[in-house]
């Protein structure tokens, strides 16, 4: 029998959504609403699980969506030997970019190499060339040694003095919250209960078996219980706080490492397009990445040991990359105030040694950690799809249930079935303008003309957020309608995500939007202050809004 379609996954349906989680029973409760949480939750709910997914704050918040938003085989992991994390890594970016190809899209880098790097010409194309094979060769073009020469070509603002040559390679690009939120909305559709802002408080236990969760809702300021048979605890770098609900004296099992990005104005680093290098400063691998009118450089690579809740970008991490660019592109002289935005996330790492951070493994690990809970630990962006696949397993197991794998690689996120170049020609007729049509195609791919039929409706959500910058108002209604955003962070800082390509981090957007939805001042007061917590003080504009915004 045909499943009906499930409700829209907004603003509206929440209600629903709550009576549901302390009504119901579930198979598994799975907390934590990154990109792991979403995983398991859809993968667990196209198996024909009962299954609830709740986040504390809002979906990719966290970690999520503070990664260098890349999809990517790990060249950098064949120094540690990881043969294994690189061959997965390798064959989920193609599964990836099948399953969702409007927001995981191939992406060229340029690996320049100059006189004493500590990876000579020969050993990158060595290692080119086993990152190729464990691709099966079935990447989106192999890697092509470049001469000096040509590597200026490609970059003219490169340093030149020193330069041996280089190489090109394929990785892929994404939207790191964006495609959380896709596999947050992919589980809805399969079935399962998901409601953000729903904090958990405690474990239920009968007899020390974890039988649920003892769940606060932060939007109606009450607490109720979500029983379920078995519960994933898929937080990430507050794995041990849930892990210590049913066993206090449980041992840290994560080690944190801190991964801090800039974003930039583009004419100011002067890359023309994706490029992989090594810091002067301590050898480590950074990318720098074209994104529209900025640039993003990072990542630092350290141990941390703080509180997840207030990580940021210090003064240091930040003169460490841009010292790190400096080196490359020697008329950039980049300052403090060049910075647009900055942010740090944490990843959540198992064992290792601290004195080298970035040697830590990014292999995953499922364990049973207490009777009735699971834990999943580890990982990367990545590989999430093979993590969920795993804690499901897990979770099936505990349940008395044969093991059926999902087909998770098969079926498309929401806005995959597209054909992107024939979609952008059909949305730039419609829409009248190419940029836009990319924009909207690349963002919401098949969903893209639901997006732009709000605009059609309504000529004021036609208008742009921010010009020159192409998001438009209907993202926003979109956002609150159809993907659950409750809040101004949710709309700005994660699904129309102009927080970080701003300079005042969006607070005047955010005033205005406030009068259009009904959010108080209160509330816009609240989002500077995330914002600036997040991305750090404004520093000078990117882009001057015209008088008309």
């Amino acid at each position: 029998m045909t499943r009906p379609p499930r409700p829209a996954f907004g603003v509206a349906q929440r209600p629903a959504c709550i009576a549901a989680l302390e009504r119901d029973t579930f198979d598994v409760l799975v907390i934590g609403g990154g990109i792991v949480g979403a995983g398991v939750a859809r993968d667990a709910a196209m198996r024909g699980l009962r299954v609830s997914l709740v986040e504390q704050t809002d979906f990719a918040s966290g970690t999520s969506s503070r990664s260098s938003r890349l999809v990517h085989g790990g060249l950098r992991y064949l120094e540690n030997g990881q043969l294994h994390l690189v061959f997965e890594a390798s064959q989920e970016r193609r599964t990836l970019m099948r399953i969702a190809p409007h927001i995981v899209r191939p992406l060229q880098f340029l690996w320049p190499v100059f006189d004493g790097a500590r990876i000579p010409t020969w050993k990158l194309r060595a290692a080119l060339t086993v990152y190729d094979a464990l691709a099966l060769f079935r990447n989106v073009a192999p890697h092509h040694a470049l001469s000096a020469a040509a590597v200026s070509t490609l970059e003219p603002a490169l340093r030149r003095p020193g330069l041996r040559g280089g190489a090109t390679y394929f990785d892929a690009a994404t939207d790191d919250a964006r495609l959380t939120l896709l596999n947050a909305r992919a589980a809805h559709d399969a079935g399962a209960v998901v409601a953000s802002r729903v904090r958990v408080d405690g474990l239920l236990l009968d007899s020390r078996v974890v039988r649920g969760a003892r769940a606060y809702d932060a939007v109606e300021n009450r607490s109720f219980d979500i029983a379920a048979r078995a519960v994933v605890n898929a937080t990430g770098p507050w794995s041990d706080v849930i892990r210590r609900f049913a066993e206090p004296n449980a041992t840290a099992s994560v080690r944190g490492t801190k991964g801090v990005h800039v974003a930039l104005p583009a004419e100011r680093v002067g890359n023309a397009g994706a490029l992989t290098l090594l810091s002067p400063i301590d050898g480590r691998v950074f990318f720098v990445l074209p994104s529209g009118a900025t640039t993003i450089v990072g990542t630092t690579d350290t141990d941390y040991n703080g509180d997840a809740e207030a990580v940021c970008a210090t003064r240091d991490d930040v003169a460490y990359l841009l010292r790190s660019v400096d080196a490359y592109f020697p008329a950039a002289r980049l300052a403090p105030e060049d910075v647009i935005a900055a942010w740090a996330g944490i990843r959540p790492l198992i064992g290792g040694d601290p004195r080298h951070p970035d040697a830590l493994s990014r292999e995953h690990a499922v364990t049973t950690t207490a009777p009735g809970l699971i834990t999943v630990s580890g990982g990367k962006l990545t590989t999430y799809r093979l993590m969920a696949r795993d804690t499901v397993d897990a979770v099936q197991r505990m349940l008395g249930q044969p093991v059926r794998e999902a087909p998770t690689g098969a079926v498309r996120l929401p806005g995959g079935d597209v054909a992107v170049d024939a979609q952008r020609e059909a949305a730039g007729r419609r829409t009248g303008s190419h940029v836009l049509a990319a924009h909207l195609v690349h963002r919401y791919g098949s969903e893209w003309a639901d997006v732009w039929s709000l605009a059609e409706s309504d000529g004021a959500l036609a208008l742009p957020l921010s010009p020159p910058l192409p998001y438009i108002h209907a993202e926003v209604a979109w956002a609150i309608t159809r993907e659950m955003a409750l809040s101004l962070g949710d709309v700005l800082m994660r699904r129309v995500p102009l927080a970080w390509q701003l300079a005042d981090h969006g607070v005047t957007l955010a005033s205005a939007i406030a009068r259009s939805y009904g959010w108080t001042a209160a509330d816009v007061a609240e989002y500077a202050r995330d914002a600036a917590t997040v991305y750090g003080p404004a520093a000078r504009p990117l882009i001057t809004p015209s008088r008309e915004s």
